[in-house]
């Protein structure tokens, strides 16, 4: 089951249109679909698609071979060219006589094991641009290595690209159409366990309810799901201890460096390292209160909901999960769900504002959104504002939302017109966000002072 990246499709299609050389790299985390995309995408083309292994350069070359034999002749065959140079100068020179795509899925793999590959393909590209027909895509999952070594100045391919897509996990619209079968609410929750990455999307049933999805992806000691943060930390860094330790420190509240710091028992320097490393990752995000570009409030927390949720649920539970008592772990998560969907209702709020905003609906031509926490001189205690984003100095939206089973009511809307004038906006908007609706009487206030949008849980679907 292929759904989305329609974007990045119809990009590649452009590229591949254009019948002359084109350069592609396509990266991003592991399991956010980067192959299923370059697998749809070739389909039904003339490709040479070659995935590189954690090996020798010896045993790549071989696979690269026996890649570009079968192309050529449709049999597969135990001979192997003599040096990468010999074969990428035989694809370059294939493509001089009608359209090829060759695609490399997990370059650094390769180019590991081969250091004058890039050198390599820098002259191939150099010589035969303005004569192959060759779309070349290099595809990579480790972030940094693509990064540093294909898209950088310094890097031998720099200059070369056409076309550069950094993949990443659907949004909470994209995911929904992953759940045909679940109801408003459980879409929603299903967001806030695993996340928008397609290979996590894909280990949910959707006929089933959250609770028998949770016992059978994160409860269950021979699911997919059980050790994927462990075994993904251990791909991508040499410490794996100590980056979990670190998220799951985030994960279980520890939101400031000193915080963290003194869960993890390593100092703010050495935390600071492995925190960056994460953020390059994608898996933590690092907020300062909207509109503070440095500031001694900033915090820490977990971007990636499937992360986010295991750290916090699962980790600490282990020893009951591999004795099989998911029934009595799954009591122990369920109360506390309602709070944890809090941070992901934000999320998926956020997102609307975004689409609103694209298609001409929202009455603050907002450039960023985000969080605001800081002092509230006037009730002298710290206030909090979930969202907010500027257009200019004097304009300005604010919303607040409301993941509970009760209907917001009067006092939300109230306290966050009150929390507006800790701010000089002349011209603001608000929007309420609620899972449950709106009381009557928060309604009438509403549409009585005019720059106010109610949006329920069902109008973010619809």
């Amino acid at each position: 089951m292929f759904i989305g990246r329609n974007r990045e499709l119809t990009a590649l299609e452009k590229l591949y249109a254009s019948d002359k050389f084109e350069f592609a790299v396509i990266y991003g985390r592991r399991r956010v679909g980067k192959t299923a995309l370059i697998n749809q995408f070739i389909a039904d083309k003339k490709t040479i698609y070659f995935m590189g292994v954690e090996s020798n350069a010896r045993q790549n070359l071989e696979n690269f071979s026996k890649s570009i034999i079968e192309y050529s002749s449709g049999i597969g065959a135990e001979t192997s060219f003599l040096s990468f140079q010999a074969a990428l100068e035989y694809v370059f020179l294939l493509a001089e006589k009608e359209r090829i795509i060759l695609a490399i899925d997990e370059y650094p793999y390769v180019a590991r094991s081969s250091k004058s590959l890039a050198s390599t393909l820098q002259l191939f590209i150099d010589k035969y641009k303005d004569t192959s027909r060759l779309m070349l895509i290099l595809c990579g999952s480790s972030m940094s290595y693509m990064e540093d070594h294909v898209l950088a100045y310094k890097a031998p391919l720099y200059g070369r690209r056409t076309a550069q897509m950094k993949l990443l996990p659907f949004d909470f619209d994209e995911t929904c159409h992953y759940f045909k079968n679940l109801s408003d609410e459980d879409k929603a929750l299903v967001y806030g366990i695993v996340g928008g990455t397609p290979q996590y999307l894909l280990q949910i049933n959707d006929t089933w309810s959250v609770e028998d999805n949770i016992k059978n992806t994160f409860l269950n000691p021979i699911s997919f799901l059980y050790e994927e943060p462990v075994n993904l930390m251990k791909q991508e860094v040499r410490e794996p201890a100590i980056y979990t330790a670190i998220i799951t420190a985030i994960a279980q509240g520890a939101s400031r460096m000193s915080e963290i710091s003194s869960k993890v028992g390593e100092n703010t320097n050495v935390c600071s390292t492995y925190i960056k490393n994460l953020i390059d990752l994608g898996l933590v995000r690092k907020e300062t209160p909207y509109g503070e570009k440095a500031s001694r409030k900033t915090i820490y927390s977990i971007a990636d909901n499937m992360f986010r949720f295991w750290h916090r649920f699962v980790l600490g539970n282990n020893s009951m999960i591999a004795r099989g008592a998911c029934d009595l772990v799954y009591k122990r998560i369920e109360p506390q769900l309602p709070d944890y969907m809090g941070k992901v209702f934000e999320d998926i709020c956020s997102q609307y504002l975004w689409k609103q905003l694209l298609c001409g609906k929202c009455p603050v031509e907002f450039t960023s959104l985000g969080r605001w926490w800081g002092n509230d001189p006037i009730e002298k205690k710290q206030a909090e504002i979930d969202i907010m984003g500027e257009q200019d100095k004097n304009t300005a939206l604010f919303a607040e939302c409301k993941w509970t089973s009760e209907k917001t009511d009067l006092g939300v809307l109230e306290t966050l017109i009150k929390r507006s004038r800790l701010f000089s906006y002349k011209k603001i908007h608000f929007y309420l966000f609620s899972k449950s609706g709106f009381t009557a009487g928060c309604r009438s206030e509403a549409e009585k002072l005019g720059n106010v949008t109610l949006v329920s849980y069902g109008d973010i679907l619809s």
